[in-house]
C-alpha cells in the first residue's frame, strides 16, 4: 500500500474536527519552571513592613526584634563611617580562599570517585565517615595546627565546603544517563572525550546545586570562625553587637550576611544560565 503523510493543513483540519472546533492549547511544556523575581521582591518588602508595623504599634518588643527602620539606619552610619568595608573585606577574602580551596579539591576528588572504582573504594568510606562530623567542632583542632591566625579560618571554610562537594560531584557523576556513555563509546569515541563532552556536562547541574549548598556552609562556618579570633569580620562585629545586646547592631550584621548569601546564589545562577544553556 502506498504510504501517505497529512501536511500540516490537513493534521490541522484533522485536529479541529477531533475537537468539535476549539482550541486546544499545547500540553507538553514540561515542568520548566518560570522567572518571576517581582513575587520575591514583593514578600520581601511585606515582612519588613509588617515587622516595622509590628514594632512601632508596640505588639512586637524591641527587645527581641529591633525597628527594621532603626537598622537600616545603623547600616547608613556603619557604611558612612567605614567600617563596613574594614569588616566586609577580611571576611570576604576568607570566604573566597577557603572556598576556593574547598569547592576545587572536592570536585576534583568527587569526579575522580565517580570515575575509577579502585579511587571509589577508598575514598567512599572516608569521606562518608568525615561528613557528618559538625565542622564547628574541629575549629579548635584548627587552632592548634594551623594558629590562630588566617590559617586555621582558611582550613576551616576549606574542609566544611569539601566534603558536601564531594558527594555531590560523585553522586551527580552516577546519575549521568549511561545511555549516552555507551552512545559515545559505540561512536568510537575517546576516554577522555567521553568525559568531557558527556559525563562533566551531565553531572554540572548536581555539582551546582551542590556547590549552593557548600557555599551556605562556608558563609556558616566563617562566622563562626571569626568569633574566635578575629579582630575584623562579619562574625566578630556581631559577637562585639551580641555580647553588648545591641539588637540594631547585631541585626546590621546579619542582613550583611544575608544579602551576600543572596548575591552567591544569584551568581552560582548566573554560572547556570552560561553552562546550562543546552537545558532549555
Amino acid at each position: 500500500m502506498p504510504s501517505y503523510s497529512m501536511t500540516e493543513e490537513e493534521r490541522a483540519v484533522a485536529t479541529s474536527q477531533m475537537t468539535g472546533g476549539k482550541h486546544v492549547d499545547f500540553r507538553g511544556g514540561g515542568f520548566a519552571p518560570k522567572p518571576h523575581r517581582w513575587v520575591g521582591l514583593v514578600v520581601f518588602i511585606a515582612l519588613v513592613g509588617i515587622a516595622e508595623w509590628g514594632t512601632q504599634s508596640g505588639w512586637i518588643s524591641p527587645l527581641t526584634l529591633p525597628k527594621p527602620s532603626d537598622v537600616l539606619q545603623t547600616l547608613k552610619q556603619l557604611y558612612s563611617s567605614g567600617l563596613l568595608f574594614e569588616h566586609l573585606i577580611p571576611s570576604l577574602t576568607r570566604l573566597v580562599v577557603g572556598s576556593a580551596l574547598g569547592v576545587s579539591v572536592g570536585i576534583s576528588v568527587g569526579v575522580l570517585i565517580g570515575l575509577f572504582s579502585y579511587i571509589r573504594s577508598g575514598l567512599v568510606p572516608l569521606v562518608a565517615a568525615l561528613f557528618p562530623i559538625p565542622k564547628i567542632a574541629l575549629l579548635p583542632l584548627f587552632v592548634i595546627w594551623f594558629g590562630i591566625d588566617e590559617g586555621s579560618k582558611y582550613a576551616l571554610i576549606a574542609f566544611g565546603t569539601f566534603t558536601p562537594t564531594v558527594v555531590a560531584t560523585y553522586g551527580s557523576v552516577d546519575n549521568v544517563d549511561r545511555t549516552l556513555i555507551r552512545m559515545g563509546q559505540s561512536f568510537g569515541l575517546s576516554w577522555f572525550s567521553i568525559v568531557r563532552k558527556i559525563v562533566i556536562p551531565g553531572a554540572m547541574p548536581g555539582i551546582l546545586s551542590g556547590l549552593r549548598i557548600s557555599l551556605a556552609i562556608a558563609i556558616i562556618l566563617l562566622v563562626a570562625a571569626e568569633m574566635l579570633g578575629a579582630e575584623y569580620g562579619i562574625g566578630a562585629y556581631i559577637l562585639e553587637a551580641g555580647s553588648l545586646y545591641d539588637l540594631e547592631r547585631l541585626f546590621a550584621g546579619v542582613m550583611i550576611l544575608s544579602v551576600l548569601g543572596v548575591l552567591l546564589s544569584a551568581l552560582i545562577g548566573f554560572f547556570e544560565r552560561r553552562l546550562l544553556d543546552w537545558r532549555a
